[in-house]
């Protein structure tokens, strides 16, 4: 498992601990009225104006054109033209879910995952379900933040049998690298949904962190999911209803940028070598292999 991150530095702490008296989930809601606006003028040249702040590549959208937009959230959420993003042709593939940067990639230590150098997280505290935590002990996890600047739809690592959804409430702490560095177990309190799959080589979780200024999570098979009426934790069971989904199919998206983790069994992924924390991955880029289900 990669460690290239470096500590925290005070400059790290400050920005952190700037968040914490923040009224997260107001923001949030006050981010997701404005990105839903629909005058023309105010729409447009907010969408031209981040598209060069954050250098995105609008050749690549479908649509090209700030104004074929009808607000800056569809924009942010904006699909592909076809063939953008290509596929692994390997059977045994695990492809990447998202455009972003990897975080962490690596074993599940028993039931400990890696969150930034001298930082881990539990299984139990990030899945919420202790008995499903127990299925992916001294599993293999793979860590993906999406920046502001990254297509923000999330896809099939690998094809799978949707089996339920579960949604955990929580704070929505911002889930750059600075606080990942400083903010103890962060991705298991922020808010989040997490669907599970039943796939060749057994249970995959693809957990969807939410984040400050994240209007919304939202599932190919739901719509949006958060944010919620209200703040229960929510389950819903698919086990009757099968919902298949391929390599590659879009399982969800985010308002606004945030974190995708991938959960595998013990003994079923091979990471590829080459990867380490801060690799720039695009969705669909292979990020190991399936091995036989141990």
């Amino acid at each position: 498992m990669s460690e290239t991150n470096c500590g925290a530095n005070v400059s790290d702490w400050l920005r952190a601990l700037a968040l914490y008296p923040l009224p997260h989930h107001a923001i949030s809601r006050l981010v997701g009225r404005l990105a839903r606006l629909r005058w023309p003028p105010l729409k447009n040249a907010l969408i031209k104006a981040f598209a060069r702040a954050y250098g995105v590549d609008l050749s690549e959208a479908d649509p090209a054109r700030a104004e074929d937009y009808a607000d800056f959230n569809q924009f942010f959420t904006r699909p592909l033209v076809d063939g953008a993003r290509p596929l692994p042709a390997a059977t045994n593939a695990i492809a990447s879910p998202a455009d972003g940067t990897l975080s962490q990639i690596g074993p599940i230590d028993g039931h400990q995952l890696f969150q930034a150098k001298g930082r881990h997280y539990g299984l139990g505290e990030l899945l919420v379900e202790r008995q499903l935590a127990e299925r992916f002990t001294s599993g293999h996890f793979a860590t993906i933040y999406l920046a502001p600047r990254d297509y923000h739809r999330v896809h099939m690592p690998l094809s799978g049998r949707l089996t339920h959804m579960a949604y955990a409430p929580g704070r929505l702490f911002s889930v750059a690298p600075h606080t990942t560095r400083t903010i103890p177990g962060l991705f298991a309190r922020n808010e989040r949904v997490t669907a599970i799959f039943e796939t060749a080589v057994g249970p995959m979780a693809v957990i969807l962190v939410g984040a400050v200024c994240v209007a919304g999570i939202e599932t190919a098979w739901h719509g949006l999911v958060t944010p919620p009426r209200g703040h229960d934790p929510a389950r819903w069971d698919y086990s009757a209803q099968p919902r298949y989904y391929a390599l590659g199919d879009e399982l969800g998206r985010f308002n606004m940028g945030s974190t995708a983790i991938v959960l595998l069994p013990r003994g079923t992924a091979r990471w590829r070598d080459d990867l380490h924390a801060g690799t720039s991955l695009r969705m669909g880029q292979p990020l190991g292999e399936t091995l036989a289900h141990a």
